[in-house]
């Protein structure tokens, strides 16, 4: 990034590492619609090997991979069962109902990211009445967004998928941070995935990749999410160039990108506290911080001229000012505001970015600037 530019709006504004950019220049190439790109053929294979799933599909996008993903899982008419705010129903412009053809049931998620199971017991709709569509498929979201990252255990996921299981329904993970729940939790992704049926994940957010994601399942599964992505026109050629940094990536230790996640979780925790402790934020429990996202309101005090002022209007000038003094956050659901930390954001940066809080809440009113600090 810009060297005076902090861009904290997302973990997909990374840029490709040297050696990335090298091995996107050296890689070999194929005809990847005619299966035979070898650079993309071992992308998919380390992808199947890290997840212990039969076989990987490579795909333009995270939205790309969740939707060829229920193209494949769920027929015209059948449901989904996912959290109200998950990426498939907050973030995909309604492609489970534009192109599958597909309901949502949706539930509201707990503070820890997890759906009740019983809740999702009783989601479950009566194939024997017409007036019903069929459940065809559970989805849940690792690690969940909206709950400020929360990662799902590999014991709750299992769970959801006996129960998707018991009724004949398969498990579809969204683990686009699934590297970010495994590191957080300390559980190799292949465990967290054990029996979810299929899943996608980013390699172009907190992996540090410039492009795509990849989908993971059986290998009759992966046939049929194959189809769905040309149906999208998802077949792409030489793509050996773009799948030559998710190698780099997805490489074990210090050599890959998965291990340094915990690097930006650490960054993330102490950015979290202390914002926590200035006046002027609210709704931040910097103990709820387990991966690399931070979720805040703005809550100035009664006897600011800001208490007057309308919280959207008051994030709106924070964010402003904040990117005046070279820091970008981003508006998320609820009034709140989103940071999230990622390669290239160091120590120094988090840095920065607490001081250029204080200099913003005090430009907009919501702290005194002698009571927080330049």
């Amino acid at each position: 990034m810009p060297h005076d530019l902090i861009d904290l709006r997302s973990d997909t504004v990374t840029h490709p590492t040297p050696e990335m950019r090298r091995a996107m220049a050296e890689a070999e190439l194929g005809d990847d619609v005619f299966g035979d790109d070898p650079t993309v053929i071992a992308l998919q294979e380390r992808a199947a090997e890290l997840t212990g799933k039969e076989a990987g599909l490579f795909v333009a996008s995270g939205a790309m991979g969740n939707l060829v993903s229920l193209m494949a899982h769920v027929p015209r008419g059948g449901e989904i069962i996912a959290e109200v705010e998950s990426h498939i129903v907050y973030d995909e412009a309604a492609s489970h109902a534009v192109v599958v053809g597909a309901s949502v049931r949706t539930l509201v998620a707990r503070d820890d990211g997890t759906l009740d199971p019983e809740e999702i017991r009783a989601a479950w709709r009566d194939p024997s009445d017409a007036h019903e569509p069929i459940t065809s498929l559970v989805v849940l979201e690792n690690t969940h967004a909206h709950s400020m990252g929360q990662p799902l255990t590999a014991a709750y996921t299992s769970e959801v998928a006996a129960i998707a299981h018991e009724h004949g329904v398969p498990l579809h993970v969204d683990g686009a941070r699934i590297f970010n729940a495994a590191v957080a939790l300390g559980t190799p992704a292949r465990e967290l995935l054990r029996d979810a049926d299929s899943a996608s994940f980013c390699l172009s957010k907190g992996l540090a990749c410039p492009v795509g994601s990849v989908v993971v399942g059986s290998r009759d599964f992966i046939w049929r999410a194959w189809r769905a992505r040309k149906l999208l026109g998802g077949g792409m050629r030489q793509v050996g160039v773009l799948a030559a940094p998710g190698l780099v990536a997805l490489r074990d230790g210090a050599a890959g990108m998965i291990e340094r996640l915990a690097e930006d979780h650490a960054n993330a925790r102490r950015l979290a506290h202390a914002l926590a402790a200035m006046p002027g934020i609210g709704a931040l429990d910097p103990t709820r911080v387990r991966t690399n996202f931070v979720i805040f309101g703005l809550a100035p005090a009664p006897d600011l001229p800001a208490a007057a002022v309308p919280v959207r209007e008051l994030r709106a000038r924070f964010l402003e000012a904040l990117a005046a003094d070279g820091v970008l956050m981003v508006e998320y659901p609820h009034d709140h505001v989103r940071a999230v930390t990622h390669h290239g954001v160091d120590g120094a940066h988090i840095d920065r970015v607490i001081a250029a809080t204080r200099r913003a809440l005090a430009a907009v009113g919501a702290a005194p600037l002698q009571t927080i600090g330049a």
